[in-house]
């Protein structure tokens, strides 16, 4: 079975660059929140979708290696693939120059889902999570 992937681009900009116009160390997890974003999107499973299922999904790990500096106005490609799914959601990332597709930093996430009422940890990644990714076949007699 194919891993649930996306790739999106965006634009390094100067709000998020110091005087020597390098992106600042921190902002990458922001950059992978933009692939992540797009790879839940591309699936129709975003914030709506995950809260109407009852659920919360929060970041339990993170992890960044930076490679070469992003730099003001570079166009970055950022990768988001859905590595591991049983007990949380570990995407990896690549950020590369669109121009020289260099990799720039890699790095990945690991979330894990909540009940969106009680705060309760799932020890499993829900059916209805894997689902939305193609990950699990649909029981109609399944309960959340």
């Amino acid at each position: 079975m194919e891993k649930p992937t996306c790739e999106t681009t965006f634009v390094v900009p100067f709000h998020d660059v110091d005087m020597l116009k390098v992106a600042w160390h921190g902002h990458y997890y922001k950059y992978f929140e933009l692939g992540r974003t797009a790879l839940f999107r591309k699936f129709n499973f975003d914030v709506e979708e995950i809260g109407a299922l009852g659920y919360a999904m929060v970041i339990s790990e993170s992890f960044c290696r930076h490679m070469r500096p992003l730099r003001y106005g570079m166009t970055v490609a950022v990768s988001a693939t859905l590595e591991e799914h049983e007990f949380y959601l570990q995407i990896d990332y690549a950020l590369r120059n669109q121009a020289t597709s260099k990799r720039l930093a890699w790095g990945r996430t690991k979330q894990v889902t909540l009940n969106r009422e009680s705060g309760e940890l799932y020890m499993c990644t829900p059916r209805p999570v894997l689902k939305a990714f193609g990950l699990a076949e649909h029981d109609e007699n399944e309960e959340r």
